[in-house]
């Protein structure tokens, strides 16, 4: 299967699909059978490093000049031999499931079921960018999907969403999620509650691998809504929705969209984000604080690098990093500290509404609830409020909280969904 990537979603000729096709049963098993493989020989690597530091930290070989000592010791073959081992294994398995796609026939090609698609989701959550790097078949492709689960399409194909309407509502899931968990479906999803209370509007669904850097996101969505609006010139307004990352992958779209000046970023009126961690994480600091204590303790230091399986977007999660300018220039898989972290203005023309939730109930005021939010973020960070200056300054009319609830709670919570649609009935 070939790879999509960024690229592959630029404007492309007006005969093609605006997007790739979706994962396959084969996809999937073949996806699984290249990750064990890696899993295996990545796991060997991390262990070898704590080997070599149990035998030459104590005697204070622990260095650059004993490397080359230890490439060549007994141990380190042995290493070698397993590794080279899991390789035959792994083409030998490529081998079975090229053989498989045979015997399965038509049946390889069926899409996959939700709850395996669910399984996909974490994983591109967990380490997205990993499988994209390695071309894994599991590395989800950024689609859009219209409300009968299907990709839409340019011209008038098979998936092309029926009467797509003046208005275009673009809803963005969170971290380690798909677009299935917005239940576009279900009556009572946000999505069909949109269209019986807006009837003139269309509600689409991205799906998108969020372990992915935010902003490479930011970038390819830029150009796909670029793209949709290319499609259908008689879009007259657009509005994202974005819960938890979803948010942040869409304030990097139209920060990239307004700097390339095009056309989707003008017909963008509004940007509604739930439990959108807009100066980033508590949990995903923590993380970070743990592994870097981790790695300068003795006999443990190559422990640290277990941390490194969490995937570059659930780092930019950290501080809420959405420019590409918030890590390139770092040799590590990092991001820069909160103080250097790059400030991305709103377009002014875009009226924004942050919704933030608590898991406290309503009346308490304490630090604790506001430092804990929803579970996951915390109250000042999903209303876009910063003590420095990073503040995003959206006024207080159009930012709310929602006592009592979790982070997850937020794709279907009755008092959610209903200040949503209020958001969006709101004349400007």
């Amino acid at each position: 299967m070939t790879q999509t990537t960024a690229s592959d979603c630029k404007a492309k000729s007006n005969n093609e699909p605006l997007v790739s096709e979706t994962l396959s049963v084969y996809d999937f098993l073949a996806g699984i059978s290249q990750l064990s493989i890696i899993g295996v020989i990545e796991t060997t690597a991390i262990v070898e490093a704590i080997h070599r530091e149990v035998v030459l930290r104590p005697i204070g070989l622990l260095n650059h000049k004993y490397d080359r000592v230890w490439r060549h010791s007994i141990s380190s073959r042995v290493y070698g031999m397993v590794r080279g081992i899991t390789l035959l294994v792994g083409h030998g398995l490529a081998f079975a499931m090229h053989k498989s796609k045979h015997f399965l026939g038509p049946k390889s090609a069926q899409p996959l079921p939700n709850k395996l698609h669910q399984v996909v989701d974490v994983l591109n959550g967990v380490m997205g960018d990993h499988l994209e790097s390695k071309q894994n078949p599991l590395a989800l492709p950024m689609m859009l999907y219209n409300s009968e689960g299907r990709p839409i399409a340019k011209s008038n194909q098979a998936s092309q969403p029926r009467g797509l309407s003046g208005k275009v509502v673009i809803v963005l899931h969170g971290l380690c999620m798909g677009y299935i968990n917005w239940q576009p479906t279900n009556e009572q999803g946000l999505g069909q509650r949109i269209v019986k209370a807006l009837p003139d509007t269309s509600v689409l669904y991205l799906n998108y691998n969020t372990g992915r850097r935010i902003s490479t996101n930011g970038r390819e969505l830029s150009a796909l809504l670029q793209q949709l609006n290319a499609a259908h010139p008689d879009i007259s307004e657009i509005t994202l929705i974005g819960h938890s990352m979803g948010g942040l992958v869409s304030r990097s779209a139209l920060y990239y969209g307004e700097q390339a000046q095009q056309q989707w970023v003008k017909k963008t009126k509004k940007l509604i984000t739930l439990g959108a961690p807009h100066h980033g994480a508590v949990l995903e600091r923590i993380g970070n604080t743990v592994q870097q204590t981790i790695s300068k303790l003795p006999f443990a230091g190559s422990l640290g690098k277990l941390g490194d399986i969490r995937s570059t977007g659930i780092i930019d999660l950290r501080h809420g990093s959405i420019r590409d300018e918030d890590w390139q220039s770092l040799a590590t898989r990092s991001v820069l500290p909160d103080s250097e972290r790059h400030f991305t203005p709103l377009p002014e023309h875009i009226a924004a509404y942050f919704l933030a939730a608590s898991l406290s109930e309503e009346g308490d005021n304490s630090k604790v609830n506001y430092m804990l939010g929803d579970g996951l973020v915390n109250i000042h960070s999903a209303l876009g409020e910063h003590i420095g200056d990073h503040s995003l300054d959206v006024p207080k009319s159009r930012k709310v909280v929602v006592y009592g609830i979790g982070h997850l709670a937020l794709l279907s919570d009755k008092r959610v969904l209903d200040q949503t649609i209020k958001w969006l009935q709101e004349e400007l």
